[in-house]
């Protein structure tokens, strides 16, 4: 069995207090007799409720300035801002849509494509959207990654079973076709940025999709799966492609509605704390340790819930 220090590189440490929070630290508190260390754990709580109930709409942004977009139904073109309580309606889209994608902060953001199939794009800037270059494919139900002047639109599809494996990049004036995704999928899911992306699960003829791919700003790898395969979820996985969430969703087109939210570490996927209320065609932000989950269907689409990672000493006891 290997020892503390062929794990870690440094033996246990033997402190006077209680060390600083980093995860997984191991130390001996002489001024106790005990042996700690600091495990996460995370929940979530509940938010302020939106103004407008929808679903199949977009979020961006973090937990505390996040942003809720488009959505169903009819199609809408409602944004609305959250300040870490309460939301407040903002400027609306130029096209109304649902299911389309987008990645940004709350005062610049990018979204594209959508149900009516669209290939529009709009950029906001923190108070109006403009709208920008079109994507090359009509699609909805895509993932994107990225900046308002690098971003990716991921796979998705206008019907299902007609998902594409088709992937765009953004440079901030057009699009342009890069590498394919391995495996077509609608309402996929995914984070990161232009050049280190992640993409998760979706519907996949035929059926339903545990699969994960990375991007490295020039071909797509498969990775570990999520632990259930899931559609029509919601993520928070702002920064690269080593931190992602992934909550709610379908086992299955028309299945039953989960409440399992995933955390993912860049090497494996691990079940974390039910959403409250399970539901799908929701909407997210934020990232892994402080996420945003609102709206979908059902029950009422207006629902907000705040997840947070936190960090506590434990005391390690021996059987």
């Amino acid at each position: 069995m290997a020892t503390y220090k062929e794990i870690h590189g440094v033996k246990v440490q033997y402190r006077d207090s209680d060390a600083t929070a980093v995860e997984g630290d191991v130390w001996y508190n002489a001024s106790t007799s005990k042996l700690k260390m600091y495990i996460s754990s995370g929940s979530w709580a509940s938010g302020g409720n939106m103004n407008s109930a929808r679903y199949g709409l977009t979020g961006s942004g973090t937990q505390t300035a996040g942003l809720a977009i488009g959505g169903a139904t009819p199609a809408k073109a409602l944004t609305e801002l959250y300040n870490g309580s309460t939301w407040t309606e903002t400027g609306d889209l130029n096209t109304a849509r649902e299911a389309l994608a987008g990645e940004g902060t709350s005062t610049a953001t990018l979204v594209h494509g959508g149900n009516p199939a669209t290939g529009a794009s709009e950029s906001f800037d923190g108070s109006s959207w403009t709208e920008v270059a079109d994507l090359n494919t009509n699609r909805g139900g895509h993932a994107a990654a990225g900046t308002t002047t690098a971003q990716l639109a991921i796979s998705g599809g206008s019907t299902h079973p007609a998902e594409t494996v088709n992937v765009e990049s953004w440079n901030g004036a057009s699009w342009t076709e890069t590498t394919n995704v391995n495996a077509a999928r609608g309402y996929i899911r995914g984070g990161g940025t232009s050049t280190d992306a992640i993409a998760v699960t979706g519907d996949s003829s035929p059926g339903v999709s545990a699969a994960v791919e990375t991007w490295d700003g020039s071909s797509w790898t498969e990775v570990a799966d999520v632990n259930t395969a899931r559609t029509r979820h919601a993520s928070g996985g702002q920064g690269t492609s080593t931190a992602m969430l992934i909550f709610g969703g379908e086992v299955q087109p028309g299945g039953s509605v989960k409440d399992e939210a995933e955390s993912w570490d860049g090497t494996s996927w691990t079940e974390v704390a039910d959403l409250a209320n399970g539901r799908y065609d929701l909407g997210g932000a934020g990232t892994n340790t402080l996420g945003l989950a609102f709206a979908g269907r059902p029950p009422t689409g207006v629902l907000t819930e705040e997840w947070t990672v936190s960090a506590s000493a434990e005391t390690i006891a021996f059987d």
